[in-house]
């Protein structure tokens, strides 16, 4: 089971890095060294889609965050990623967004990006790190902002949060330009939570003056300028994400931050960034001076 894993994982480390050239499946099973056949099997059985669907709308979710953040022309972009024509690369957006390229150039709005699930090479809760490792701690500075996020119901981490809601959120809040550059994850404050909605929310920090799109079933909050102490931990292979959390949280529990004049603040939400095993899992928790 496990080398199954292992070969759907390569084949999506491998879409990834050559994202912007014609891949098909000869190429993805000569980089796992399995018959086309065998590859496309398992690539389906454990994601879901064939490998064409995948890479498909993976290159049309490149080509819009292209499309939002840069003024590339669009014949540019559909060639840059490997679409034959302007008109079918066009065609293609529509299909899988709902508006045509130009149209989401001048005026981006909320839409639904496709941000696949990498498969772990092994099940979860079976890895460990057992050597010794650091944790990074800073004072970092939040401006005044609003967030537009997405409630549940009874959620207080990321998989009851997924359950309730759906992990296919995450991919509209990264479709939205952050001032910091990625959608977060958040464990409100108790004056903000509605009654029957969740402590653990999804969203996306966007400027105090916002006037763009709120998608439906979205709401916008108001939050001050804050200060945070980040808790950054040290890089981590991915399928011990759960570990590099615990290390974090561990971390959390048992610092005192009256050390450098602060304490914790409960009146703003704890962030929590997307876990990244090459820059470390990072939280940011609420302080305020002493």
């Amino acid at each position: 089971m496990d080398e199954q894993r292992k070969a759907v994982r390569k084949m999506q480390d491998y879409i990834s890095e050559h994202i912007t050239e014609e891949i098909d499946i000869t190429a993805l099973a000569k980089a796992v060294s399995f018959s086309p056949w065998y590859a496309r099997k398992l690539f389906i059985k454990y994601l879901g889609m064939t490998p064409a669907v995948y890479i498909r709308r993976l290159k049309l979710s490149k080509s819009a965050l292209c499309l939002r953040d840069e003024k590339n022309l669009i014949l540019d972009i559909a060639m840059e990623m490997g679409f034959g024509s302007v008109d079918g690369y066009q065609r293609a957006f529509r299909r899988e967004f709902g508006c045509n390229p130009k149209e989401y150039a001048t005026s981006p709005v909320p839409i639904w990006l496709f941000t696949p699930s990498l498969i772990m090479e092994k099940e979860r809760n079976v890895s460990e790190m057992s050597e010794t490792r650091n944790v990074f701690i800073q004072v970092v500075e939040r401006p005044e902002r609003k967030v537009i996020i997405k409630r549940g119901i009874k959620a207080t981490e990321y998989w009851s949060y997924c359950k309730e809601v759906g992990c296919d959120v995450w991919g509209l809040l990264t479709s939205i330009k952050s001032i910091t550059g990625e959608p977060v994850c958040l464990w409100l404050s108790k004056q903000l939570i509605k009654p029957g909605t969740s402590e653990y929310v999804q969203g996306v920090e966007v400027e105090p003056t916002y006037k763009g799109c709120v998608p439906e079933g979205f709401e916008v909050i108001d939050l001050p300028k804050t200060s945070y102490l980040l808790f950054r931990g040290e890089p981590f292979a991915e399928e011990n994400y759960e570990q590099a959390i615990g290390e974090i949280w561990d971390a959390e529990k048992k610092y005192n931050p009256e050390f450098i004049g602060y304490k914790w603040d409960d009146n703003n939400p704890r962030i929590q960034l997307e876990p990244i095993g090459e820059r470390g899992y990072i939280e940011l928790v609420p302080v305020k001076e002493v």
